[in-house]
């Protein structure tokens, strides 16, 4: 005879491991831009080894924001087109994502350039 205790499930870890963290989120690798199986600056292909999604999809989303900046378009969000998006969305994060290998973005080190130069 099954009692209600025997048919729950048990959610402890097992001995040596670590319990999950709170709210069921996965462990991400670091957000990087592909060194290898890139088209351009490896942003979509890093987005997609980060969020476990297809490289295709995100490609395909950056194109279609692109050809909006093209073709215009009336649809937008709080006053904000959804054409002026695709380009500038791809280039700020070729600035911002650092690539495989490297510590720091593209943007990191132009500032620090910047600020170390004498004044």
């Amino acid at each position: 005879m099954n009692s209600d205790h025997d048919t729950q499930h048990d959610n402890r870890p097992a001995a040596g491991q670590e319990a999950a963290p709170p709210g069921g989120s996965q462990h991400h690798p670091p957000l990087r831009r592909a060194g290898q199986g890139r088209m351009l600056a490896g942003v979509a292909a890093g987005l997609g080894r980060y969020f476990g999604i297809d490289v295709t999809i995100i490609r395909i989303a950056f194109v279609v924001l692109g050809l909006l900046a093209i073709v215009g378009s009336s649809l937008g969000v709080a006053g904000i087109p959804f054409y002026l998006a695709g380009i500038p969305l791809y280039l700020a994060c070729w600035l911002l994502i650092p690539e495989d290998g490297e510590e720091h973005s593209i943007a990191a080190r132009m500032l620090a350039s910047l600020q170390s130069r004498p004044r």
